[in-house]
């Protein structure tokens, strides 16, 4: 692990003169928690950056407001430190929304898109509903509905059955500093409206994937995030939740390594 000039936690991993694959995890999580069954796969063939967010996981905590554009530049300011002038982009949940904003914000640092249970369009009523969630959560912090959030994110028989390992994911949520916990929460429910058919559209190769009962990034929104870049890749994992990554990530590094194989090829 190694510290950024501007308080980034970090991993650099594979081979040096390989393409760059930049991993950026959800809200809550950290690198670690996030990756740790997918970054070794693909540093077999790409040079993987892997942090941790603004005040998650050994990252400190950010100066000034959490924005998807703020969040966006923390990771153009550490690429710029790594010398690392493009990179694919791969994103979990937030992480998908930040690489979303990267591209739009610095197409010409990004080489390919990989979003991964990431949150669109969810229509004025449910918006309204996350927007009230992600309050309520600015004032009971990150334990508010703690216990309901990882029935949501992990799948009955993962919960009983690895019960250590949903434990120590629980432990994390409720590690992260309130306020930032807020913030970011904040931009998890107020940001996809920035990013809902963006003009111009972002370009270049995408893949989008999710998983069948992902009840707050659901296939439809998938496949909406894929029908505005032409192109753009679907794939919906079957029968798991929000973090199906973590249960199963094998479903989850193949097609990201196909893709990442197929298209920085080209």
């Amino acid at each position: 692990m190694t510290v950024s000039e501007q308080g980034t936690a970090y991993d650099l991993t594979g081979p040096e003169e390989a393409p760059v694959v930049v991993l950026i995890h959800g809200l809550g999580l950290t690198r670690g928690s996030t990756w740790g069954g997918i970054a070794p796969v693909l540093a077999r063939q790409y040079r993987v950056l892997a942090y941790d967010l603004p005040g998650h996981g050994q990252s400190a905590l950010p100066e000034g407001p959490v924005t998807l554009t703020a969040l966006s530049a923390q990771l153009i300011v550490l690429m710029d430190e790594l010398g690392i002038d493009r990179a694919a982009l791969v994103g979990f949940s937030l992480g998908g929304m930040i690489n979303r904003r990267c591209a739009m914000d610095h197409p010409g640092r990004v080489s390919a898109l990989a979003i991964l249970n990431s949150p669109h369009d969810r229509g004025d009523d449910q918006q309204q509903i996350v927007e009230e969630h992600a309050r309520a959560t600015a004032a009971g912090g990150p334990s508010t509905g703690i216990d309901v959030t990882l029935a949501r994110w992990f799948t009955e028989g993962y919960r009983r059955d690895h019960a250590d390992r949903v434990a120590a994911v629980r432990d994390i949520v409720l590690a992260n500093d309130p306020a930032n916990y807020a913030a970011h929460r904040q931009v998890l429910a107020e940001g996809v409206r920035e990013l809902i058919a963006p003009e111009p559209p972002i370009t270049g190769p995408m893949l989008v994937m999710t998983c069948e009962h992902d009840s707050g990034s659901t296939p439809a929104m998938s496949h909406a995030i894929a029908h505005e870049t032409p192109g753009a890749e679907t794939v919906i994992v079957p029968e798991l939740q929000h973090l199906g990554m973590i249960e199963q990530p094998g479903l989850f590094s193949q097609p990201v390594q196909d893709f990442l194989n197929r298209v920085l090829a080209e």
